[in-house]
């Protein structure tokens, strides 16, 4: 049966889109402590199908989806911009699909203006008239006001008139770069993005016994289960290797391993792969903060969606894209052995000019990643790194990275990695790193 706080949650993702709820209403409806409700609320704010907008209250909004991450609601613009609303407070939840700068004639700008888009203009009142008209939303630049019959416009359709001091070109840069660091997250694929959810997964608990392993792992060929108390608290996970030889009427609780390793939704995959890597772990449960099991996840899960990760288009670059799309490769004097060039370039380098030990860092388990893979097709987890800067590189300096592999093996390998500018050795980097499978 679901507890008073699930109900409350439910309760108010039921609730129309754009609704206004209050402590004090949730509390009446759902016969709860204003403390409950209080709670309730607060994190149906952290799963975000709520927002509390200063000045207008706690709305119920659109639940973001990963697909549509890259949509913000005014009410994050307002914050992007440092801007004042001057009016339509009540829509500031409704997300923007575009924003046009309306840098043309009034008649052009209508052309590109259409509802849920953000124009971003100066002082221009017809323009601003007309964009509310259209179903779009109005960000001011320059810090300059809008006409009162402006501001009653947008208050009856719901949509924001927002001032910002900023000029149109700088507005436009700090909500693109805001965009694109949603993208960037949006290629991180999370544990809860891709987990079994416990609706389907299936469980023992701590009074089951030995004969109901056996009769689940008739049903569903599987022989790793999770084991929760009555509150849905994990505490253990048991195997087949921990029932051998116990006779069927044993009680779980006994023979389970307990405290087994578990994730929350909110763990990347990557960080999944090492700790299931790194263990030998086939499954791990996924709890939420109160060790409550919300589902499971297997190695095949995190290898999955570590090969989609591949596939995708990388819409948003970071930092290590910026490295390593500056490393290209030349062969040496062997057939066998791979030579990488990189520029340094000044976003690689620290205050003093020089290269960050970050950037370094990922030049050589980069080359390390490329020179493995001609021997195993797959992705590798660095389990050990030993870094040795010798001398400083400069900006605008040229790196030449020789990878040396010492051992492979089916699951590891071990990598000696030598940088040198301008024929000085710069640096070197031991590797030991677990390889995984694409199956």
């Amino acid at each position: 049966m679901a507890t008073k706080h699930e109900q409350i949650l439910q309760y108010i993702d039921e609730l129309p889109i754009g609704e206004k709820i209050s402590v004090r209403q949730i509390a009446k409806a759902m016969s709860v402590s204003e403390g409950t409700a209080y709670r309730a609320i607060k994190d149906a704010e952290v799963k975000g199908y709520v927002s509390t907008i200063e000045r207008v209250g706690t709305i119920r909004i659109e639940r973001k989806k990963k697909e549509n991450i890259e949509k913000l609601t005014y009410a994050e613009v307002v914050n992007i911009v440092d801007g004042q609303v001057l009016g339509g407070r009540a829509g500031l939840h409704k997300t923007l699909n575009k924003f046009v700068i309306g840098a043309m004639k009034l008649e052009a700008m209508m052309r590109y203006t259409g509802a849920g888009n953000l124009l971003i203009v100066g002082n221009r009142d017809r323009a601003h008239e007309q964009a509310l008209k259209a179903g779009a939303a109005v960000l001011v630049t320059g810090g300059f006001d809008a006409e009162d019959h402006v501001k009653k416009l947008a208050d009856e359709l719901q949509l924001p008139v927002i001032s910002s001091s900023y000029d149109s070109f700088t507005v436009a840069t700090m909500i693109n770069r805001a965009i694109y660091d949603q993208l960037i997250k949006k290629e991180i694929i999370l544990v809860e993005d891709i987990l079994t959810p416990v609706e389907d997964t299936v469980y023992l608990k701590t009074d089951d016994t030995v004969g109901d392993w056996f009769r689940y792992k008739e049903e569903t060929f599987h022989s790793r289960f999770p084991v929760v108390d009555k509150n849905m608290k994990v505490q253990g996970m048991v195997t087949s290797k921990d029932i051998m030889g116990d006779d069927p009427e044993t009680p779980i609780e006994k023979i389970m391993t307990k405290g087994p390793m578990t994730v929350g939704g909110k763990t990347s995959v990557a960080s999944s792969a090492h700790m299931m890597v790194w263990e030998g772990i086939e499954v791990l449960p996924v709890v939420d903060d109160s060790n409550r099991l919300q589902g499971m996840i297997s190695r095949q899960d995190v290898l999955k969606a570590l090969q989609m990760i591949q596939r995708q288009p990388q819409v948003g670059e970071t930092i290590d894209d910026t490295v390593t799309s500056q490393m290209t490769l030349s062969k040496g004097k062997t057939k066998e052995e791979d030579i990488f060039r990189c520029a340094v370039t000044p976003q690689m380098t620290n205050h003093l000019g020089t290269i960050s030990y970050g950037v370094f860092t990922t030049i050589v388990a980069e080359s390390a990643n490329r020179v493995l893979r001609g021997y195993k097709k797959g992705d590798l987890v660095v389990e050990n790194i030993t870094i040795y800067f010798i001398k400083p590189v400069q900006i605008d300096s040229t790196l030449d990275i020789y990878p040396k592999i010492l051992e492979v093996g089916r699951k590891f390998g071990k990598v000696d990695v030598e940088v040198y500018n301008d024929g000085t050795l710069v640096g070197k980097a031991m590797m030991m790193c677990q390889l995984i499978d694409r199956h």
